[in-house]
C-alpha cells in the first residue's frame, strides 16, 4: 500500500516526511496536481457496480485502490503546468483528480473539504471558544464605527490579514501590526479587517499536532521587545524554539478543536500571557514545522510518517476479514 503526498516540487517540510517514510520501507508517490497532463496523467473506471482508478508519475503507475493515505501537503492548482493551461481545464482536471481520490479508502490529512473550511479565520475563532481555548477579543468588520468602539473598549489592538497569506507568487506573508492609537479607521470600509486585543506576552507558543499526538514548543519573548513588535515571524529572535508541556486545559481543548474540525493535523499557534495563558491566534491545516523540529529536537516528520503509514479503511477491512475468517 502506497502514501500519496500532494504538494509543490519544492517543499522541504514535505521532504522531511519522504525521508522518514523511506526509512520505514513505505512506498510514496509524490505529485504536484498543477503537473497534470504535464507529466502526471490519470484515469478511473466504474463499470457494472466496482470502480478502479490509476495515477501516473514520472512513468509509474499507481493503482488507485492501492493508496493507504493522502497527505494533501501544500499542492498547486490543476493542471496549471498544462500546455495550454485555463480555468475551464483547472476545473475539470481538480474535479476528477480528487473525486477519484474521494472515493479510496485512503486516509486523509487533511481531507480537502475539512482543509477548504479549515483556512476560515472566523470559523477557527469560533471554533476555538466553542472548544474551550481562550480566545482575544477580535472584531472582523467593514463598519469603521464598530472599528472605532471596539477600539475604545480595547485600546491596545493589532491588525491582521483575515486570509493570512498575500495571494501572489510567491504568495507574501502580512505581518500582524500594532494599530496606532490615534488610527480613524475609515479605510475599514473597503475591506474586511480584523483588529484583535494585542497579548501582553512573555512567550510564542507552536503546538503541532498530529492525530492525537501533542508536540509544543515555546519561544521565549524579549523583555526588552518594543511592543509593536508582535508577530513572532519577524521580531529579531532572542532564543531558540524549546519543547513544552502542554497545560491539561489546552491538551483537552484542542483534541477538541480537531474532531470538531475534522482534522488529523493542526499547527496552532498561541501567545503567552503573564499569568501562564495560552491565547489562541489560529490554526493551520498546513503549517510548517521544520524550523520547530530542528530547534527542538522533537520527532514530528517521524510522527507524520508514522501516521500516514498506518493502514487505510480498505487495509482494516480486509485484516478485519481474515481474522473473521480465521476464527
Amino acid at each position: 500500500m502506497t502514501v500519496l503526498i500532494l504538494t509543490s516540487e519544492e517543499d522541504v517540510t514535505a521532504d522531511m516526511v519522504v525521508l522518514r517514510l523511506g526509512e520505514a520501507g513505505v512506498p510514496v508517490v509524490r505529485l504536484d496536481p498543477a503537473d497534470l497532463t504535464n507529466g502526471v496523467a490519470l484515469s478511473g473506471e466504474y463499470v457494472q457496480g466496482s470502480s478502479r482508478g490509476h495515477l501516473s508519475v514520472g512513468g509509474r503507475l499507481v493503482s488507485m485502490n492501492g493508496l493507504r493515505s493522502v497527505w494533501l501537503r501544500r499542492p498547486g492548482a490543476a493542471a496549471a503546468r498544462a500546455a495550454q493551461p485555463s480555468a475551464w481545464l483547472t476545473e475539470e482536471s481538480s474535479q476528477a483528480l480528487y473525486g477519484m481520490l474521494r472515493s479510496t479508502g485512503a486516509r486523509w490529512m487533511n481531507h480537502p473539504d475539512a482543509a477548504r473550511r479549515a483556512r476560515h479565520k472566523p470559523w477557527q475563532l469560533h471554533l476555538a471558544q466553542h472548544s474551550g481555548l481562550p480566545v482575544p477579543a477580535t472584531l472582523i468588520t467593514t463598519f469603521p464605527q464598530a472599528a472605532r468602539e471596539f477600539a475604545e473598549r480595547f485600546p491596545d489592538l493589532v491588525v491582521k490579514p483575515v486570509s493570512g497569506a498575500h495571494p501572489q507568487e510567491p504568495p507574501r506573508a502580512v505581518p500582524t501590526s500594532r494599530v496606532a492609537p490615534d488610527t480613524d479607521f475609515s479605510a475599514v470600509a473597503y475591506g474586511p479587517t480584523l483588529l484583535q486585543r494585542r497579548v501582553a506576552k512573555r512567550a510564542d507558543i507552536r503546538l503541532t499536532v498530529v492525530g492525537d499526538t501533542l508536540l509544543a514548543a515555546r519561544k521565549p519573548a524579549d523583555p526588552d521587545a518594543h511592543p509593536d513588535d508582535v508577530d513572532v515571524r519577524f521580531a529579531p529572535s532572542v532564543s531558540p524554539w524549546l519543547p513544552a508541556d502542554v497545560p491539561p486545559r489546552v491538551a483537552e481543548g484542542v483534541l477538541r478543536y480537531l474532531r470538531e474540525a475534522e482534522l488529523a493535523y493542526g499547527a496552532f499557534d498561541f501567545a503567552e500571557d503573564a499569568d501562564g495563558i495560552w491565547w489562541f491566534l489560529e490554526c493551520n491545516q498546513s503549517g510548517q514545522f521544520g524550523f520547530v523540529e530542528m530547534d527542538t529536537g522533537q520527532p514530528i516528520a517521524a510522527t507524520i510518517a508514522k501516521w500516514l503509514a498506518e493502514p487505510g479503511s480498505s487495509e482494516r477491512s480486509t485484516a478485519n476479514g481474515n481474522r473473521s475468517a480465521a476464527s
